[in-house]
Formats: C-alpha cells, sequence, structure tokens
C-alpha cells in the first residue's frame, strides 16, 4: 500500500477546478504582489481566528519576527519559549540580539510548562543580566498551550506574549480559536500545516489598531505614505498574490479538513493506546492535529519496521533546540530539560492528514499494532 505522510495531491484533486480558477484569475489581472486577494484572505482569516486584524506575509518565521520587530526586542533581553520546537521559533529571538531562555515542557502536551516558566521568569529577574521582556509559547503539533496561566504570568512581568500557532491554526482553547490567545499571534502557511499554500506563507494576528499599521509597514521595508518613504527599519516580508489566492481556496474546506483530521486521531487513538503513548488532549481543548505524534522506548526499532510495511513516519523533533550547535553559545547542557530531551529522543509521528482513506488507516493501526506490541 502506498500511504502519503501529507498527501495534498488528494486535497488538489477535490478543490482542482475551483483552485485553476483562482489562478488563472490571478494570472488574468496580474497585481502578483499585494493584489486583491492579499485583503480578503487577511479579512477571513482575522475572522477565524476572532482577532481584529491579520497581516499576512512571507513565512511562518516572518509572522514571529515582524512582532518582535515592532516591539523593538534585542540585546539584554530575555525571551521564554521551548526547546521542543522548530528552530525557528528561537532562531528568530536570536537574530535580534535577544537571548532565548528555554523552559522545559509538560511532557503530557509537548507544550511549555507554565509552573516552570514562572520559575524561570523569576530566576532571570533576580539575576538582573537580562530583562524579562517576552514569551513565545508554542502550540505544537497543532495543540494550543496553557494560555490562561501564561497571560497571568505576563500581566504581573510586563512580558508580551506572542502564540506560535504555526502548527495549530483551526484549534481551539476553552472556546476561544487559535490566534487570538496571546497579545499577538503568528502563524506557518507552509504546505504540510493544516492550512497551507503552495510554497511559504504566514499571517500575524493582532486586536491593537496601532500595531497593525506598524506590521504591514514592517513587512515592506518599512514603508510609509508610499513606496519610497520609509519610516522605520523593516524587512520584504509580503505574501505573493498565487498564495493567498490558494489559501482563500483551501479555506472554503477547513471545517471539514479539521473535522477528518480529528477522525484520524481519534482512530489512531483508539487503536493503539496500548501499544504507544498516545497524545494529551486536556478536557476544553481542540487540537488542529498538524501531527499525529506518539511516544515508545523503541522509535528506531518501530519507525524502521514500520518503513519497511510501508508506512511512513517522522520525527518531530530529534535535537532539542537547548543541544542545537546554533545555540552552543548558551551554555545548555544534556539534563537541562529532561521531559524535552526525553520526547525527543522517544517521539516518532504517523501519516496526518484528512484524506486518509479508511483502508489505510486500518493498514497503519495494524502495522503499529504487528511491530511496538502491547506497553508492559
Amino acid at each position: 500500500m502506498n500511504i502519503a505522510f501529507v498527501d495534498l495531491k488528494r486535497q488538489y484533486q477535490r478543490l482542482e477546478k475551483e483552485m485553476n480558477a483562482a489562478l488563472a484569475e490571478v494570472l488574468r489581472h496580474c497585481q502578483f504582489i499585494m493584489g486583491p486577494e492579499i485583503q480578503k484572505l487577511e479579512a477571513e482569516l482575522a475572522r477565524r481566528a476572532g482577532t481584529k486584524h491579520a497581516v499576512v506575509c512571507a513565512s511562518g518565521t516572518d509572522a514571529l519576527l515582524l512582532p518582535l520587530l515592532d516591539q523593538g526586542l534585542g540585546p539584554g533581553q530575555a525571551v521564554f519559549t521551548s526547546p521542543f520546537t522548530f528552530i525557528a521559533t528561537a532562531e528568530v529571538i536570536s537574530l535580534l540580539g535577544a537571548t532565548p531562555v528555554f523552559v522545559d515542557i509538560d511532557p503530557r502536551t509537548f507544550n511549555i510548562d507554565p509552573n516552570r516558566l514562572e520559575e524561570a521568569v523569576t530566576k532571570v529577574a533576580r539575576a538582573g543580566k537580562l530583562k524579562p521582556a517576552a514569551v513565545i509559547p508554542v502550540d505544537l503539533f497543532g495543540l494550543p498551550a496553557d494560555y490562561d496561566p501564561i497571560m497571568a504570568l505576563a500581566q504581573d512581568h510586563g512580558l508580551l506574549v506572542l502564540e506560535d500557532a504555526a502548527q495549530s491554526f483551526g484549534g481551539q482553547y476553552k472556546g476561544r480559536p487559535v490566534g487570538g490567545l496571546g497579545h499577538v499571534g503568528a502563524t506557518s502557511f507552509f504546505p504540510a500545516k493544516p492550512l497551507g499554500c503552495y510554497g511559504d506563507g504566514g499571517a500575524v494576528f493582532t486586536n491593537d489598531d496601532e500595531q497593525v499599521t506598524r506590521l504591514r509597514s514592517l513587512r515592506v521595508h518599512g514603508q510609509g505614505r508610499h513606496k519610497y518613504e520609509n519610516v522605520r527599519i523593516g524587512v520584504n516580508a509580503r505574501l505573493d498574490t498565487v498564495q493567498a489566492a490558494v489559501l482563500l481556496v483551501k479555506l472554503t474546506v477547513f471545517e471539514d479538513e479539521i473535522a477528518a483530521r480529528q477522525s484520524v486521531a481519534e482512530t489512531y487513538t483508539r487503536g493503539l493506546e496500548r501499544q504507544v503513548v498516545t497524545p494529551s488532549v486536556p478536557e476544553g481543548y481542540s487540537s488542529a492535529w498538524a501531527q499525529y505524534s506518539v511516544l515508545t522506548d523503541r522509535r528506531d526499532e518501530v519507525t524502521a519496521a514500520l518503513n519497511k510495511k510501508g508506512v511512513p513516519t517522522a520525527v518531530y523533533y530529534p535535537i532539542p533546540l537547548h543541544l542545537q550547535p546554533a545555540f552552543a553559545a548558551l551554555g545548555y547542557q544534556r539534563g537541562d530539560f529532561p521531559h524535552s530531551e526525553s520526547a525527543a529522543d522517544r517521539i516518532f509521528s504517523l501519516p496526518m492528514h484528512p484524506y486518509l482513506r479508511e483502508d489505510e488507516l486500518d493498514f497503519i493501526v495494524r502495522a503499529v499494532v504487528q511491530v511496538a506490541g502491547e506497553r508492559t
């Protein structure tokens, strides 16, 4: 059986007529940069995130960078985040000269532990070498972080909360949609995301009328009243019109796809909870299921056997950020964040997309049961 880890071809087959028409319209009007589809997309994204504004940009990394640029983060400031995530989360902190301060995860959700976050903020503040400035919680694998205690802590310490919703757009936290759970939010439209375009793309979410004006300036070289007036130092972070057109079409089936992802996840959990540690979704949360990630002490053996049977797997993420060579200067060592390290050593992901057929799911579940055996 030929199973795709993420199957964008089946999605295109469903949307072929509408997608081709949308792309043809962009080719007809030839406004390839900041065309009319951009504003339409921003309005629809803001509506779905429950925010006043959305600012689309060239990538999920830019979506994280722009709010930090707007806040003027830089040397001498500490930004707290998880070490168990893609490098972009911490990369943008270092690019601005600020210092990433890592905080271990809750081993059940893989998201930043609010209790350990409070300890870290207090420790840095008392040390006095860095000023606590911001927190970037990561909604890993589609599951929102625990924002109520994070926002309360941020209020007490005067911290910016930038929601890294790169994997979670379409999820919810206690009845509230992802994107508007922090002071500002960021998501990614990389093709494999729950809502993905046909290249790179991202969006920033905010309720601040003044901030949205600055963000729109920052994404176009700090542009002012016209393209040749520059009122601040910015970047080139515009989203191509073609990608906006693609996303507008995909949004027409997005709720159906999120529901299908949920169904896939439920099938996996029912079939595999005795073989591997299946994902934990706290009451009141809903995941966008960017990935379905499980834990086993025999990860390499199990994934090798699954791949041999034709079941693709992936490991997100094999090296936590505090052990990455890029962050060696921060001085972290193995053992500093045991939950993140344990997850990195034991985790793997199964195929997850809305177009997995019942026979494919049955094949995957039976394969995992066969090669993993029952947990003792």
